[in-house]
């Protein structure tokens, strides 16, 4: 029992200071690490862009930790919707801007999520980089969306069970990026039916191959509450930002992809 405890023991350490896939996941709140005046300046810049851009809804990503920590492909940590709304402020008065539709873990609970509106500056209230992917779908399609959302239907199209590498061909797990693109799918094929949008997901869409040392990952299914590989093969492919993106592009469904700085710096995504 003594080799055991100290062979777990090891295992733990070890899983402590081996770099698990560091994508960040979906956590709602987090320790700012830029000054509130930033942040704020940020995201309304942001929402500058997209108002100007004529965007009614689009798709929008952050960058949660340390941008040299990422596995390759992987360049935003956290994807979301953004829908132009009206907003009722803490005053009562009614004003107009983005509301983002989110798919977030639950707090103290990494392996489930839970659906939640927030706005632009909360999205990035804990970012690691002041940088944000901006995905603007096509004008038809950003009405599919609405309306989509304004039904509810998102809600359909939610799997609570979370991993941060979730297979986006099927529906074992689920993180923020397979969602969006659930509710993307959604709206192109005009259905909830789970079932049939993996098999249109299999048949279309191209994920993002992670490759990651298979100690890191059997590690991180022991030890990480976000982190399961069960849904996948030999392996392990998920959704991102830019596969999405990507994926918009090749369907003739993007109006425009770009990578936003605060210096007003505009990279193209794809």
């Amino acid at each position: 029992m003594g080799k055991l405890k100290k062979l777990i023991n090891a295992l733990i350490a070890i899983s402590m200071t081996i770099a698990l896939p560091a994508f960040a996941g979906s956590a709602q709140t987090s320790e700012i690490k830029h000054s509130v005046e930033s942040v704020e300046k940020f995201a309304k810049q942001v929402e500058r862009y997209a108002a100007n851009k004529g965007a009614r809804a689009f798709i929008i990503g952050r960058v949660g930790r340390p941008e040299s920590e990422l596995p390759k492909g992987i360049k935003f940590t956290h994807t979301a919707i953004a829908i132009y709304s009206s907003i009722e402020l803490d005053t009562g008065e009614i004003v107009k801007g983005y509301a983002v539709h989110n798919l977030y873990q639950k707090e103290g609970q990494l392996d489930k999520s839970e659906l939640i509106i927030d706005y632009p500056v909360d999205f990035f209230w804990g970012v690691d980089a002041l940088k944000a992917g901006i995905i603007i779908p096509a004008p038809a399609l950003q009405e599919r969306i609405i309306a989509l959302i304004a039904e509810g239907k998102d809600s359909l199209l939610h799997n609570e069970n979370y991993s941060v590498i979730a297979n986006p061909f099927n529906n074992e797990f689920q993180n923020c990026t397979e969602h969006t693109l659930n509710i993307v799918n959604a709206s192109i094929y005009q259905t909830t039916d789970v079932t049939q949008l993996k098999a249109n997901t299999k048949a279309h869409f191209k994920p993002q191959r992670i490759k990651v040392n298979p100690v890191k990952l059997m590690l991180g299914n022991i030890f990480v509450d976000d982190v399961s590989t069960s849904d996948h093969g030999r392996k392990i492919y998920t959704t991102t930002f830019t596969s999405i993106g990507g994926y918009l592009q090749e369907n003739e469904l993007l109006s425009e992809a770009v990578v936003l700085t605060p210096e007003g710096e505009v990279s193209q995504l794809l």
